[in-house]
């Protein structure tokens, strides 16, 4: 029988503790191939024009604590806000919906699914538009002020006799940065939006119709009280495989697109272990530091 579930609220403590925790080893395993590549690339003297410098020393060790740090610090404040803003947007768009059977996501509705997902891309899009402007508007400033002051005239003027090109004002450089700021601000959450809403649709569509009949993403429920529910488990291989056939399909859509014809097998081995990992990593720490609750209707 399919059950008709959404997700109308996530529990923000254990999401955030269980994504950082998950992304932090994922930064430290990131670290270690990165550090066998470099032992590699030392031994063979592949980087000998660097000279006596120990990239593996030098570089590739602090990578064992960097990478784990800032990964995990970074996906706190990420994977935080993110559910709070689904938490802020379901009762104005609507949750996530998920159509189960004995475990199996059998279906995922296409609108509900792809509409929060893109708007709570769009909020991020608007917040690293501000960021970008906040950083641009000052340097279109400064470069305005600069061009000016006596010296930097004079040398505007001569490049303009000797090329018959000019260059332009300080009016028209204050200009393009009012104009890249209100682009960075207002164009580029938009096109977040209806970029994150074509590429969730397809998500959703290619799951729906085609991965579904190879493999089925499966999730393990178990209902804690009333509505609230805890993520209990996730079966790895079928997770795994429907997740990275999903993204196979759409690596093959966009490589044909781009005249990449075989971006998709990269994709298959990525997505594949990568998801692997995220599932292998949830269901040792679930038991340890708690597992990801939600409350479903």
């Amino acid at each position: 029988m399919i059950d008709i579930k959404e997700i109308k609220s996530v529990k923000l403590t254990p999401f955030t503790k269980m994504s950082a925790s998950i992304y932090g080893v994922l930064g430290l395993v990131a670290a270690v191939i990165m550090l066998i590549a470099l032992v590699i690339m030392q031994a063979t003297g592949f980087v000998s024009e660097l000279g006596q410098f120990n990239i593996v020393t030098g570089f590739g060790i602090p990578m064992l604590v960097l990478f784990p740090i800032a990964a995990f610090f970074s996906t706190i404040m990420i994977s935080f806000f993110s559910a709070l803003l689904y938490n802020i947007l379901v009762p104005r768009l609507g949750g996530i919906k998920l159509e189960i059977e004995d475990n199996d996501i059998v279906k995922i509705p296409v609108i509900s699914f792809s509409l929060i997902l893109s708007a709570i891309g769009a909020i991020w899009g608007l917040i690293m538009g501000v960021v970008l402007a906040a950083v641009i508007s000052p340097i279109f400033s400064v470069i305005g002020a600069i061009s000016t002051m006596p010296g930097a005239a004079n040398i505007t003027a001569n490049i303009t006799n000797s090329t018959g090109a000019a260059l332009p004002s300080s009016a028209q450089i204050g200009a393009a940065g009012l104009i890249a700021s209100l682009v960075l601000i207002i164009g580029l959450p938009i096109l977040v939006f209806v970029f994150g809403f074509i590429w969730n649709a397809l998500f959703a569509l290619l799951y729906n119709y085609v991965v579904t009949r190879v493999a089925k993403i499966k999730l393990e429920f178990n209902q804690i009280t009333g509505n609230l529910h805890e993520l209990k488990h996730i079966p790895v291989i079928p997770t795994a495989l429907a997740v990275a056939l999903v993204y196979t399909l759409l690596g093959l859509i966009f490589g044909v697109l781009s005249g990449n014809y075989f971006e998709f097998i990269a994709d298959f081995v990525q997505y594949f272990i990568q998801t692997a990992l995220i599932a292998l990593l949830y269901n040792y720490l679930a038991p340890k530091i708690g597992s990801v609750k939600l409350n479903l209707e």
